[in-house]
């Protein structure tokens, strides 16, 4: 008797049976001590640097993970001057709107847009040394500091620190006896903000911070920034972003004035490429306003190359365009200045480099220079004169004007008013002096 009996086979069944149900097993446990060993513990998002829209774009994905993994305490260590405003405030509402109890501890100095960030934590440490404040907006408007100040103001007294100490870091307007005379923004240092109250404590490391919090540091999870977010960061400052559209719209247009497909349209582009995928990454700009620029460029594609003329398709190529700049900016008046400072770049950059594009061989080919001499200019015009009656081929749109090869000769041509596509049969009607007028080929008495 074998085991390769009907029971034999039964028990064998049976064995693998068992045997992958264990193994089951022991892969859950292992997972549920993975995701536990992940789960709990103090969650370090480092904010350093300029404070932009990458920075936004981390601590937002930080603060989500956080809670999915039911973090105990989440840990911010702030070292920056300041930085972007807006994307300070987006930050301060999403420390704010945290399920997850949020510390800061200011390592060296938490300026301008820093500062708004520490405030919005519920526990605020700073290390000997450190300093917070000098939060005075730019432009120093009336009405941006007005703004800017009720926005220190409001996330001071979330946490019961003393908003009008809050107020004087953003309004030199504001009189404190004692603390800030008017005409001076203030800065505290980490003990006169430990003095007044206005932090919880001071601690030199975020082991002192957590110890006495009470908080287990045996857990630490800490986080970096990815690679795409510190890209985006760097893709949607203001100059960066601004350099980015100049070489996009520079080089589509180059692009369409020279022969084939070559660098200037390569550059643009990836440039457009970055913009708009930096806005998409930090959240500046959603889908919508890419699909209103590629359908604003295939507008303008069709406009160009089949219909003859501008007409209402390139308008709407053009508004979309423009439209799609605009709204990857945060305000109206921010995506205005950029594209008017893109669009003016792009004219002069295009006209300088078209007198060294209408010198390059490649230009030279694709468009016909006729030298007329004095000794030899009758000579030419006859020449020209037996062309009536001659058919060609269009090598180029003719709106009027182009290129037809004829005889294995490319002739510079003019249409009589109408639009010509590439590749139409067209016939020579009339030469006056240097000007070589075609019309399409009729057959079977319609034009082609």
């Amino acid at each position: 008797m074998g085991i390769y009996t009907p029971a034999g086979i039964s028990y064998i069944r049976a064995g693998r049976w068992v045997l992958s149900a264990v193994m089951v097993c022991l892969l859950m446990g292992w997972l549920g001590m993975a995701v536990s060993e992940a789960a709990g513990g103090v969650w370090v998002i480092p904010i350093r640097g300029t404070i932009e829209w990458g920075v936004s774009g981390f601590v937002q994905r930080a603060v989500r993970q956080a809670r999915a993994q039911r973090a105990a305490a989440i840990l911010l260590e702030i070292n920056t001057f300041g930085g972007r405003l807006d994307a300070a405030t987006e930050i301060r509402d999403t420390l704010l709107a945290s399920s997850v109890p949020v510390i800061a501890l200011v390592t060296d100095r938490a300026w301008s847009a820093g500062a708004l960030i520490a405030l919005a934590a519920e526990h605020l440490a700073m290390a000997p040394g450190a300093s917070i404040g000098a939060a005075e907006p730019n432009p120093a408007e009336e009405k941006l500091i007005s703004a800017v100040r009720g926005e220190f103001e409001a996330t001071a007294q979330r946490w019961g620190r003393d908003p009008k100490i809050a107020a004087a870091m953003v309004d030199r307007d504001l009189d404190i006896p004692g603390l800030s005379p008017k005409g001076k923004i203030l800065t505290l240092s980490a003990e006169r903000a430990e003095e007044l109250g206005f932090i919880d404590l001071i601690a030199s490391s975020r082991e002192e911070v957590l110890e006495r919090l009470k908080l287990d540091s045996g857990g630490i999870v800490e986080l970096k920034p990815t690679a795409a977010e510190r890209a985006a960061g760097f893709i949607t400052q203001p100059v960066v972003s601004s350099l980015l559209l100049i070489l996009g719209f520079a080089g589509i247009v180059l692009e369409v004035l020279t022969p084939g497909f070559g660098v200037p349209g390569t550059i643009g582009g990836l440039s457009l490429l970055l913009f708009f995928g930096g806005r998409l990454l930090t959240g500046l700009a959603g889908w919508e306003v890419v699909v209103l620029f590629l359908g604003g460029l295939i507008l303008l594609v069709v406009e160009a190359f089949f219909l003859p003329g501008f007409g209402a398709a390139g308008i709407a190529g053009l508004v979309g365009v423009f439209a799609s700049i605009i709204l990857s900016y945060d305000s109206l008046r921010a995506g205005l200045i950029n594209l008017n400072i893109a669009l003016g770049t792009t004219i002069l950059v295009t006209a300088l480099a078209w007198r060294f594009i209408k010198k390059s061989s490649s230009w030279q080919r694709l468009v016909l220079s006729t030298r007329l001499e004095r000794e030899s200019g009758s000579i030419e015009q006859a020449a020209r004169r037996d062309l009536v009656g001659k058919v060609g081929v269009a090598q180029t749109p003719l709106r009027p004007a182009g290129i037809v090869e004829i005889l294995g000769q490319r002739v510079d041509v003019v249409t009589e008013g109408g639009f010509v596509t590439k590749g139409t049969a067209v016939e020579v009607i009339s030469v006056q002096g240097n000007r070589v007028v075609v019309r399409p080929v009729k057959t079977d008495g319609a034009a082609t």
